[in-house]
């Protein structure tokens, strides 16, 4: 499996969501690295890690979180997640509490996602059409610096998971979108639709910081809501004018939240 690791102190995983890859954090790391150990991988299926043999479900991204940590020599760590990468922090909490020191939830999945019926017919959609579809994102890979060339080509491409990408840099753009054609992609989807672990939420016995932007058009921002009422120490922040990808959209505001918690 791809594990990007970086710098000294105290350990920080990073955890990327569906359809992304450690370079969903390309923001975060070198500001982490200087004061803390960062750990960012692909998650199997991703970015340049393999498909598994596993059925991919939410719970075995879990394990392989605490099997990683475990291989690497490290005990317990701050877990940072957005999207899937957060519904899978939460569940590592959940099941490896002694793993995870520091919870930071980035528009995470989870709540409003667990059948929903517009995304379980349009993820049945994707299954249908997956060789076509895996054409297409593939060629959109290999062919990112064209696609984000210009702000109004990354306006076109990436307006869905983001409020603004003709605003941010061409090549951090560029980046995100080589994670796309991965084959891990179907059936990770499905795993964010088929799990529900809301009554489990308050087991997490961690400080937890969850971060929402407030035009998020992937998950509503009302499920921050849920979050911090189901998990006993949690507290949220919500970004303005920002998207699905606060790390990205908004790096100096979400770069300081977690500067700060993680100094806590």
């Amino acid at each position: 499996m791809n594990v990007i690791e970086l710098g000294s102190g105290p350990t920080v995983v990073l955890v990327h969501g569906l359809a992304g890859a450690w370079q969903n954090w390309l923001e975060q790391i070198p500001l982490l690295a200087a004061n803390h150990r960062v750990m960012a991988l692909d998650l199997p299926g991703f970015g340049h890690s393999q498909m598994p043999t596993e059925q991919i479900t939410i719970s075995f991204y879990a394990r392989v979180l605490d099997q990683v940590m475990g291989e690497l020599g490290i005990d317990a760590a701050a877990v940072v997640g957005n999207s899937m990468g957060g519904f899978i922090s939460a569940e590592m909490a959940i099941a490896f509490p002694q793993r995870v020191e520091r919870l930071v939830l980035a528009s995470p999945a989870g709540i409003s996602s667990y059948n929903n019926p517009f995304a379980t017919r349009w993820a049945s959609w994707i299954r249908r059409m997956a060789p076509l579809l895996a054409l297409q994102t593939g060629w959109a890979s290999a062919h990112a610096d064209l696609l984000t060339r210009s702000p109004i080509m990354r306006e076109l491409v990436l307006n869905v998971p983001m409020l603004h990408p003709g605003r941010l840099p061409r090549e951090l753009m560029a980046e995100q979108l080589r994670g796309a054609g991965k084959p891990g992609f179907v059936q990770a989807l499905e795993a964010n639709l088929n799990y529900d672990y809301r009554d489990r939420l308050p087991e997490i016995v961690c400080p937890t910081l969850v971060v929402w932007g407030d035009r998020d058009r992937l998950i509503s921002v009302r499920d921050a809501d849920v979050y911090t009422e189901l998990i006993p120490n949690a507290r949220k922040v919500i970004l303005s004018d920002t998207g699905h990808a606060p790390m990205l959209e908004r790096p100096a505001r979400f770069n300081a939240l977690l500067e700060e918690f993680l100094s806590e």
